[in-house]
């Protein structure tokens, strides 16, 4: 327990001075006819009377204790880091070929809400490209915009000239919008179905390794058959992240639980913050003054 202003209880000297004074008076003499009588002595009276005397003093420094200011800590808690998930989605329009029972789109996009829907706690982005960048959704808790992206960004729905496919741009894209994020960890997960001419000519590795110096970690899913283009590859692998091949719509979802296996967001301890702790004295001050009350009924002294 702590004080928010100690230096007040250098007062409690003057409330135990005036106790000491108190328990060791002797009070004036009335000399009476049978002072000099063999009566035996009321010890155990003297001493209630004396404790009865010091409950004022015993409130005056409960007083003093709580003008003080008395706190305590709160109890250590654990507080969870939040996550920064960027989703980088290919909307060209070879995302609308056939994927099980509807389009790469169809089951990019419900992965992802999916996704987020058991994954509390993070702030999520969503970041749509072609030839050009959108980022759609900024980062943030409110995932109701994702539930009302899918036919807004549907490939059909998109201008002409958004068309391509251009990875490069959307990762620099993305890692611009993270490094906005003032804290927590960073991540982009990449949905593409193709390879980008924008990775060539040592780009991928210059990106990976801007990438990997802000501490951004790229996931890419292959939204498509056969594996991811070795450039992608290359920038999962030098960031910390990993490349996953999604043949069907289903293991879209085993992808994004084993993406939640490998990035679990730490867990801090936070230090506690001192709160006022009045309870006690206010309780121990209420039931001196009862007792003092109560005490002023028949403890009383007498001249003799």
């Amino acid at each position: 327990m702590t004080f928010a202003h100690p230096w007040l209880l250098a007062l409690l000297v003057l409330p135990v001075g005036l106790a000491v004074f108190l328990w060791k008076r002797a009070g004036r003499r009335v000399p009476l006819p049978f002072d000099h009588q063999p009566l035996r002595r009321a010890r155990l009276l003297g001493f209630l009377l004396k404790t009865a005397d010091l409950l004022p003093v015993a409130l005056l420094m409960l007083a003093i204790a709580i003008l003080a200011g008395p706190r305590r800590f709160e109890q250590p808690r654990s507080e969870r880091q939040m996550t920064n998930i960027l989703f980088c989605l290919d909307v060209s329009g070879s995302m609308m070929a056939p994927f099980g029972s509807a389009t790469r789109y169809d089951a990019a996009m419900g992965a992802v809400n999916d996704f987020i829907s058991f994954r509390k706690g993070d702030a999520f982005g969503l970041t749509i490209f072609g030839n050009s960048v959108l980022n759609w959704v900024p980062l943030t808790n409110d995932v109701s915009a994702f539930k009302c992206a899918p036919p807004f960004l549907r490939p059909e729905n998109l201008p002409t000239w958004f068309g391509g496919t251009a990875i490069g741009m959307a990762l620099r894209a993305g890692e611009k919008t993270l490094l906005d994020s003032d804290s927590g960890d960073r991540m982009i997960v990449l949905f593409t179905d193709g390879e980008s001419s924008d990775l060539s000519n040592g780009q991928d590795v210059a990106i990976a390794q801007s990438l990997k110096a802000n501490g951004i970690k790229v996931y890419d899913v292959h939204v498509a058959e056969g594996g991811a283009p070795d450039s992608v590859a290359v920038i999962a692998s030098i960031t910390g992240g990993e490349v996953f091949s999604a043949g069907d719509p289903a293991s879209l979802k085993a992808i994004f639980a084993k993406i939640d296996e490998m990035e679990k967001a730490p867990v801090k301890r936070v230090t506690p913050d001192p709160v006022d702790f009045f309870q006690p004295f206010a309780l121990a001050g209420l039931g001196l003054g009862t007792l003092y009350l109560l005490t002023l009924f028949g403890l009383r002294h007498t001249p003799w």
